[in-house]
C-alpha cells in the first residue's frame, strides 16, 4: 500500500487507515484479529482509536493484538482524548484532563508512546493555549511523537495551527481528522483550506458516508446493518434522504461503468482528494475490510471524478472565498 506523509512532517502513513471505533463493543477479539492481520498484510500501518471508543475497550483490545500479529514498531498508532461522557460537558480540553487521559491510553495500549495523539474536539470552556500546551508536553515527554486535532471548525483549526507555529519550540500540528465523503463535503468550505494553508494533512473519517455510499441501503435497511442497529441507526439516518439517494445512485452508475463496486468508487474519490492523506475505514467484518483494501488498485478517471463532484457539490454562500455569485 502506498505511504503518504502526514502534512509537512516526516511521518509516513498508509493511504488507508484502519478505524477501531466499534472494537471492544460490537467487535470481539477474533474478528478484530482478522481485520488487523488483513490490514497489515495489505501494507497498512495507520490504526486509529480513541480513549472513549468502547470506554477504553478499543485501546485495550488493540493492545492484546499488537505483537501477536505485528511488531509495535511497524504500526502508526493514533489515539484521541478530550471527549468525556458527561451530559453537561461533552468535551474537556484542559491540560490536566488531556495528560491524564494520555497516560490512561498508554496503559491500555501497553506502549510508552503513541505515534499520533489528537485532541478529539474543540473545548470552548478551556483556553486554546492551555489545550495546545498539553500537546507540547506530550511530545517533549516522549509520550507522543506527533500531534493533531479532530473536529475543529475552520477558525478553530487556523487559530490552533497559527499558535503552534508562532513560537519556536511549540509542536506544529501534523494533521486534523474530520468526517469527509461524497455525502459530507462541508469541510471544503473552510476546514480543508485552513489545513492545506497550514501544512496539515487530513485524515478522513466516515469516508463511506457511514456506510450509505456502499449502496447497501438503496432498497431498504439490511437487518444486519448499522442502520438497523438501535445504537447506530441515528448515525446513519441523516444520509438516507433524497440528496443522499441521488449521490448513491451516481456512485452506483459509475461503479457499473468501471466494473467496480460503489464502495471502491466512493473510497477512491475521497482518498485522492487534495489534502487527504488517508481515509479511516471502520469495517464491521473482515470481508468488508478486504473489500475496502481492494481499492488500492483503483484510480478514478477524471471524467468520473468531475461527475461525482457535480452531483455532490455543496452549496457555498457568502462569505466563502468564491464570490462569483455576488
Amino acid at each position: 500500500m502506498e505511504l503518504r506523509h502526514l502534512g509537512r512532517t516526516g511521518l509516513r502513513v498508509s493511504r488507508l487507515g484502519l478505524g477501531t471505533m466499534t472494537w471492544g463493543e460490537d467487535m470481539d477479539e477474533i474478528d478484530a484479529a482478522e481485520q488487523l492481520k488483513a490490514f497489515v498484510e495489505a501494507g497498512g500501518n495507520l490504526v486509529d482509536t480513541a480513549d472513549v471508543y468502547a470506554d477504553g475497550g478499543s485501546e485495550y483490545l488493540l493492545s492484546r493484538l499488537i505483537e501477536q500479529f505485528v511488531p509495535r514498531s511497524d504500526l502508526v498508532l493514533a489515539t484521541k482524548a478530550g471527549s468525556v461522557p458527561d451530559q453537561d460537558r461533552r468535551f474537556d480540553g484542559s491540560r490536566g484532563h488531556l495528560l491524564a487521559a494520555l497516560d490512561a491510553s498508554l496503559a491500555r495500549l501497553g506502549t510508552d508512546y503513541v505515534d499520533l495523539w489528537q485532541v478529539h474536539a474543540f473545548d470552548p470552556d478551556t483556553p486554546t493555549d492551555e489545550t495546545l500546551h498539553a500537546l507540547d508536553l506530550a511530545v517533549s515527554s516522549g509520550r507522543a511523537r506527533y500531534v493533531g486535532v479532530s473536529n475543529f471548525c475552520g477558525w478553530q483549526l487556523a487559530k490552533a495551527a497559527t499558535w503552534q507555529r508562532a513560537v519556536p519550540g511549540r509542536t506544529p500540528l501534523a494533521g486534523t481528522q474530520m468526517e469527509y465523503s461524497l455525502l459530507q463535503r462541508g469541510i471544503e468550505r473552510e476546514v480543508l483550506p485552513a489545513a492545506l494553508d497550514s501544512g496539515m494533512g487530513l485524515l478522513a473519517a466516515s469516508p463511506l458516508g457511514r456506510g450509505v455510499l456502499t449502496g447497501k441501503y438503496r432498497h431498504g435497511t439490511p437487518a444486519d446493518s448499522r442502520g438497523a442497529s438501535p445504537y447506530y441507526s441515528a448515525f446513519v439516518q441523516p444520509y438516507l434522504d433524497e440528496r443522499g439517494r441521488r449521490i448513491v445512485d451516481a456512485v452506483a452508475t459509475a461503479a457499473d461503468g468501471l466494473a467496480a463496486t460503489p464502495l471502491q468508487v466512493a473510497l477512491a474519490w475521497v482518498r485522492d482528494r487534495p489534502g487527504v492523506v488517508a481515509p479511516i475505514v471502520g469495517a464491521r467484518t473482515a470481508a468488508q475490510l478486504n473489500a475496502a483494501l481492494s481499492v488500492e488498485s483503483l484510480t478514478l478517471p477524471e471524467e468520473i471524478c468531475r461527475a461525482l463532484d457535480d452531483i455532490s457539490a455543496p452549496i457555498h454562500f457568502y462569505p466563502d472565498h468564491d464570490w462569483s455569485a455576488l
